[in-house]
């Protein structure tokens, strides 16, 4: 409280003892005679009252912008002179009294519209009672000092108990303020931990940045490849494409050529099964004859299906043969009439043996020697006939070829790898 407004209006002078000792009288509300609704103005109030008035309703900084703005604001330095010089001039009416008024009337205009339906000073002590439970303390107060059913005794009464709530307000406000500065320790300590806390964040987010890229790099380059390995694919499938257009019996040469390859496994199975039966006792004549004449049959279907490969493949022997002797060692008797025909119409002299089943090995060296070119079939041949012709064609440097399938085209193929060598 202000030092130079005495508190609830009493005499500083000290009391008697039998004052003091005399049982303070409880106050009775409602007791005045009626009076008018209009309510007490500020100037009009005790001056005691002024005091819990101005600090309880008005906050400072509404103080200072009403007083700054009538008086020099800038004369004043701290909260307690703004306090008192408010104070001061709630004694008067005047221009700064009236301001409060309204500011207070503004401020608190529902309170007052509440507590102007008390018709009596016990209705207006049973709100006043109600509100110091609520938190609208201030507004209460203004309603009830001003309102016109106020009366002395509740007046000194709401004096006392807003002095001690002032008081209460106060120890609470420096347990806050205990709380407050524990709260900021926490806070500080709960601020570093959270600057670690983003510090790990952002350290991780820019890791998991890092490795984004990365994979983003990486399925940059697999959708590279991807696209490469489509673009290699499509080509492939043009260029195989383009060769099947270009050899329309492709598909009629696969086939004649499986099919002499089924037949040249089922003569060897023939062959096999002939010795076999051959080299038993007892054997009987009539299947080696049928056997025979199965074989032969074969034979003649395996080289009419050669020969219409070969009328397919339409195979051209090297030009380099024009009257040379070829000879022609070993092989089936199926092959040698294709064999004389493509040495033949390239202008060669063909000649045939049978490589030692049939013709003497005398004769053998003396085509030999009579020959130019040797081709030797070397699938179709006995060893020592193998082993003759190799070491003649050794001694006498002479050119040999040899062919493994007994075909035209392995034959061509062939001789075409030997004018390969001879090429510059």
């Amino acid at each position: 409280m202000c030092e130079r407004y005495p508190y609830a209006g009493h005499d500083t002078a000290a009391p008697d003892a039998e004052s003091a000792h005399r049982p303070a009288a409880q106050p009775v509300f409602g007791t005045a005679p009626a009076q008018g609704s209009r309510r007490t103005r500020l100037w009009e109030m005790p001056g005691h009252t002024h005091c819990p008035v101005i600090g309880v309703c008005l906050p400072m900084p509404a103080l200072r912008r009403l007083l700054g703005k009538i008086v020099a604001g800038g004369m004043l330095h701290d909260d307690y002179e703004f306090h008192v010089a408010a104070v001061a001039e709630c004694g008067r009416r005047g221009a700064i009294a009236e301001r409060l008024q309204r500011e207070l009337d503004r401020r608190y205009a529902p309170t007052l519209r509440r507590y102007a339906q008390a018709k009596s000073g016990a209705a207006l002590a049973a709100l006043w009672s109600q509100a110091l439970q609520g938190p609208d303390v201030a507004g209460a107060l203004w309603a009830t000092l001003t309102h016109a059913r106020c009366e002395e005794d509740l007046r000194e009464l709401v004096c006392r108990e807003i002095h001690m709530f002032q008081h209460q307000v106060g120890a609470c406000n420096r347990a806050d303020l205990q709380r407050h500065e524990q709260l900021q320790d926490e806070h500080a300590v709960l601020s570093r931990e959270l600057s670690t806390l983003k510090a790990r964040r952002t350290h991780a987010l820019a890791q998991r940045a890092a490795q984004l890229e990365n994979l983003n790099a990486e399925l940059m380059r697999a959708r590279a490849q991807l696209i490469e390995r489509d673009s290699a694919l499509a080509i492939v499938r043009e260029e195989l494409a383009q060769l099947k257009a270009t050899l329309p019996e492709l598909a009629t040469r696969l086939d004649l050529a499986r099919r002499v390859e089924l037949q040249r496994h089922r003569i060897h199975e023939l062959e096999r099964n002939r010795c076999a039966w051959q080299q038993s006792a007892g054997q009987d004549q009539q299947r080696a004859q049928a056997l025979a004449q199965e074989v032969a049959a074969l034979r003649a279907a395996t080289a009419r299906q050669q020969n219409a490969a070969q009328a397919a493949q339409r195979p051209c022997a090297p030009a380099d043969l024009r009257d040379k002797a070829v000879l022609c060692v070993g092989g089936r008797t199926a092959s040698v009439p294709s064999y004389r025909q493509l040495i033949e119409e390239t202008g060669g002299k063909f000649s045939h043996h049978d490589g030692g089943e049939q013709n003497s090995p005398a004769q053998l060296e003396a085509s030999l020697a009579a020959a130019d070119l040797v081709i030797c079939q070397t699938g179709c041949i006995s060893h020592s006939a193998y082993w003759r012709v190799k070491d003649h064609c050794k001694r006498t440097g002479k050119r040999c070829v040899f062919v493994e399938q007994p075909s035209a085209s392995s034959l061509v193929r062939c001789l075409r790898e030997l004018d390969d060598l001879k090429t510059p």
